[in-house]
């Protein structure tokens, strides 16, 4: 299908996770991302059950665009997996999908969104967001470390016993 830039009379956006399928995201995030690529469908469900809100652009019956947020509400929030389709690209639907995100109940109140990019730097300062080079950090391959080994490597206070 040939479209002309910027024709998006028929996208709706939606911010409500039973309007994703699962076939169709999968389908999008390979192709249009490198870092999201194969993900199992039961991992793009549980992700969608704990993010709040999951925005999701719509061309008819298919699946253009995405993003979702994770957050308490109050001080912290993290916007993941935004993706729109190559042929959607540069005609504004990322931005409105990050806008209505950050103008989202669970999000807009937040002190601080933050957001992890490759090669996008430019279009979230477009949006408003900063560079920030001095607080990330990244604990890799948590997954593969069972309850036991995260207790021993990070002991508490709390007792974990009945």
């Amino acid at each position: 299908m040939e479209r002309s830039q910027g024709d998006n009379r028929n996208v709706v956006f939606f911010d409500s996770p039973d309007r994703v399928d699962l076939e169709q995201l999968q389908a999008l995030l390979n192709l249009g991302t490198f870092w999201a690529r194969d993900r199992p469908l039961a991992d793009l469900a549980a992700a969608l059950a704990h993010s709040n809100p999951v925005v999701t652009a719509w061309d008819d019956a298919r699946l253009i665009g995405h993003a979702r947020a994770t957050g308490d509400t109050v001080y912290r929030a993290a916007i993941w997996d935004v993706v729109v389709h190559p042929e959607y690209r540069g005609s504004g639907i990322g931005r409105k999908l990050v806008q209505t995100v950050l103008a989202h109940p669970a999000i807009c109140r937040v002190e601080r969104v933050y957001l992890t990019t490759t090669n996008q730097q430019r279009f979230y300062e477009q949006i408003g967001f900063q560079v920030n080079t001095t607080t990330t950090m990244v604990l890799p391959n948590h997954q593969t470390l069972d309850a036991r080994e995260l207790l021993a490597r990070f002991p508490t206070e709390v007792s974990t016993q009945t």
